[in-house]
């Protein structure tokens, strides 16, 4: 017989699952306020996604200051656990100067004296640090406040790992925040850029987040008038909220209650309302008949847009590669390693 030691016979009996097992549901931490749809429950992560410029920051600041203020702020209501009322913000990507210039405006949104120490944020810059030293002040930091902690905000996970493309090093910090939210009964909320050509979350880690976390969010700019930042949701476990925009006034954040988003083009790419769930499904079980397809960018394309075409729904080949970054983003379709798979249990 193999031996095996007591920690993994231990971690066995607390993994068993029995029908006669009874758990209350995770307590919902973070609303968005028009559509009432969860974001983020604790015990869980989620993300924000943008690329350069799209004012990703200012979107979680105004997360983070909902939570201090237990007021709406832009579209987000925040419910802090009672006993746990502290923000661990912790920033990989800016100085000292700009970190403080970000707390200034924290500050300023939840109307709090500048000449005080706020006792229920605790910010943390982590910019000067190897990655690896990084990865152990936010363990420690966690480990030092996590009883007083309800809401953890990492802001540039991309630095928390060497490689971005790295498949073993994204599943190992995906693993940590999975580990982190679960054992301390907290929401982390993390930030990560999209690449430049497409709206796919960057290299390995992004597809580990994509696949893991318990909504994404995404930030961008609006087409027709870069004053405005469109928060929209790029993949969500609850009901999808209406996108919602805001604007910079005087360095802080407002809602921009009158935009109309629906005028313009929010997101660039296939619009996935245009198919219901039945018809992605149908095209989707046409394509993978056989099982995963191994092939290179270009011949899946032209076999998806083949598929979708045998149920009457007619793709250019742009349009095709859209439909592509679409079915990915939604996990309809999985990708790892140059083969493609479907998963019939996709969450439209």
């Amino acid at each position: 017989m193999i031996p095996f030691n007591q920690e993994v016979i231990e971690a066995l009996g607390k993994s068993t699952v029995k029908i006669t097992d009874e758990f209350l549901e995770p307590p919902i931490m973070i609303k968005i306020s028009n559509s009432d749809s969860v974001i983020g429950t604790l015990g869980n992560f989620s993300a924000s996604t943008g690329k350069a410029k799209s004012r990703k920051t200012f979107n979680v600041i105004s997360l983070v200051s909902a939570a201090l203020s237990g007021k709406q702020v832009l579209q987000y209501k925040v419910d802090m656990p009672a006993n746990r009322p502290m923000v661990l913000y912790c920033d990989t990507e800016q100085s000292k100067f700009h970190c403080h210039r970000l707390l200034s405006r924290i500050y300023h949104l939840v109307d709090y004296p500048q000449s005080d120490v706020h006792p229920h944020l605790h910010f943390i810059a982590l910019r000067e640090y190897p990655t690896k030293v990084r990865i152990e002040l936010i363990e420690y930091a966690l480990f030092k406040y996590g009883h007083q902690v309800g809401l953890v905000i990492i802001d540039g996970i991309r630095d928390l790992v060497y490689d971005i493309n790295n498949a073993t090093e994204a599943t190992e910090i995906t693993n940590k925040l999975m580990k982190w939210s679960q054992e301390l009964n907290v929401h982390i909320h993390t930030v990560l850029h999209l690449n430049k050509g497409d709206d796919n979350t960057r290299g390995h880690l992004g597809t580990e987040l994509n696949n893991k976390a318990e909504s994404i969010l995404q930030i961008s700019k609006n087409d027709l008038d870069a004053n405005y930042s469109i928060v929209s949701a790029k993949f969500i476990r609850d009901i999808e909220f209406e996108p919602f925009a805001f604007y910079i006034d005087e360095g802080l954040p407002k809602l921009e209650e009158n935009f109309e988003i629906k005028s313009v083009q929010t997101r660039k790419g296939f619009d996935y309302h245009e198919l219901s769930e039945g018809n992605h499904r149908e095209a989707l079980e046409i394509l993978f008949a056989n099982g995963a397809i191994t092939c290179g960018y270009e011949e899946f394309v032209l076999r998806l847009k083949e598929a979708y075409t045998s149920k009457g729904h007619n793709f250019g080949t742009n349009k095709a590669k859209q439909l592509k970054t679409f079915l990915e983003n939604k996990r309809m379709i999985l990708k790892e390693e140059g083969s493609y798979s479907f998963n019939p249990d996709f969450y439209y």
